[in-house]
């Protein structure tokens, strides 16, 4: 293993490191010693008490802010300064710009980057052209960058000029894998997904289940037309929503907004850290996104044996293998995913086949034992090249 590297692992937000990277950084401090920077609040702190590791607090901001990024820089540069790590590692584009660029400045030898998802892939215009550069810039800082999918790694490839030995897809794909024996159905979990059930009087509907943010590019105006549709005609089905709502960054429409206020049949339970009950509630996750990195979630419903219908498109297409484990869909398409919820709705034995499936493909590429090993493998092979410098 050689002598414990110092690593700084850095997200804008802190609900990234507590749910995204859940568990990773704990385990890794086994072997390394491990900091993460966010931004400050309660999430950070609970996440300092769960992981045991050193927390650092910076205020970064998700959208384009010039000025209170400069600000975000010079901090960056001071704690870099102070922690003298032999690693920089970061999440999500506005942390990536920030400790990169530091990272740099400091000459901190190993500077890594995961990209997990692009918002430039649904920018336009002069938008689209920042957050090109802003991205190109990351990775021409960073030393190494991982794409947590191979979709996205040939997408970057395609839009963005930088040589392809930088990038490197960590094990099949994802930023942390799953647990597979957390995320599975054990006695407690069926227990509170049935009281949820009797809660909603659920037992007798077919039920299916959106998880993440509530944002247009989450495909959510879709979901929810298709399901307006797919519930006038079938009574027995309902839909539950788990996340919180975006207002500031690709808000929904008004209409979308007044049709989850307004129908009886979808439940809105708000953001919810344990989904393991509400997935194993439900017969199907629909996630009809417009962009992903690699979603966590249809891992999770996977792992708990429950089918996805998800959009084509990289990440999604590499966990979900069509009428296999789920169901693909065309990307902003109403009509392709009002057909997929009412195949999945009406053909019992289909939508079975699909669920026994769905957990045999998670246990075999994604389990985060396997994820673990191979970015601390990596990490490790670091060693020898930070210590030879010093």
């Amino acid at each position: 293993m050689g002598k414990r590297l110092k690593i700084i692992r850095v997200t804008t937000k802190p609900i990234s490191l507590s749910i995204l990277l859940k568990g990773q950084l704990k385990y890794i401090n086994k072997f390394h010693d491990m900091v993460a920077i966010s931004s400050p609040g309660k999430e950070l702190i609970d996440f300092k008490n769960e992981e045991g590791i050193k927390t650092i607090s910076l205020n970064m901001t998700r959208k384009i802010t010039p000025f209170k990024d400069i600000i975000s820089l010079i901090k960056m540069i001071k704690i870099l300064k102070k922690e003298h790590p032999d690693v920089v590692h970061s999440h999500t584009p506005k942390a990536g710009i920030i400790s990169m660029l530091a990272s740099v400045i400091c000459k901190i030898p190993h500077r890594l980057h995961t990209v997990a998802g692009l918002p430039l892939m649904e920018a336009t215009g002069l938008r689209r052209k920042i957050l090109l550069f802003v991205e190109w810039l990351t990775y021409k800082c960073a030393t190494k960058v991982y794409p947590n999918s191979y979709g996205l790694k040939k997408f970057i490839l395609e839009n963005i000029s930088i040589s392809k030995k930088k990038f490197l897809v960590i094990g099949s794909g994802s930023s942390n894998g799953i647990d597979t024996d957390y995320f599975n159905r054990t006695k407690e979990v069926k227990k509170m997904a049935l009281t949820y059930k009797k809660k909603f009087a659920l037992t007798k509907m077919f039920s299916f289940i959106f998880i993440g943010r509530i944002v247009k590019d989450k495909g959510i105006e879709e979901l929810f037309r298709a399901f307006v549709r797919l519930s006038h005609k079938y009574k027995n089905t309902r839909l539950s929503i788990l996340g919180w709502e975006e207002k500031d960054l690709d808000p929904i429409s008004h209409d979308a907004k007044k049709i989850i206020a307004t129908n009886k049949r979808i439940i809105n339970l708000g953001f919810k850290k344990d989904v393991r009950p509400y997935l194993a509630a439900s017969d199907c996750l629909v996630l009809p996104s417009y962009r992903e990195g690699f979603p966590n979630v249809v891992l999770q419903a996977g792992s708990l044996m429950v089918p996805s219908i998800v959009s084509d498109i990289n990440g999604c297409n590499e966990i979900i293998q069509n009428e296999n484990n789920g169901l693909l869909v065309k990307p902003k398409d109403e009509e392709s995913l009002y057909l997929a919820m009412e195949k999945i709705l009406l053909d019992k034995n289909f939508c079975k086949s699909l669920a026994k499936s769905a957990r045999k493909n998670i246990v075999k590429k994604f389990q985060r034992d396997i994820f673990y090993n191979e970015i601390l493998a990596h990490y490790s092979s670091l060693n020898n090249r930070v210590f030879n410098k010093h």
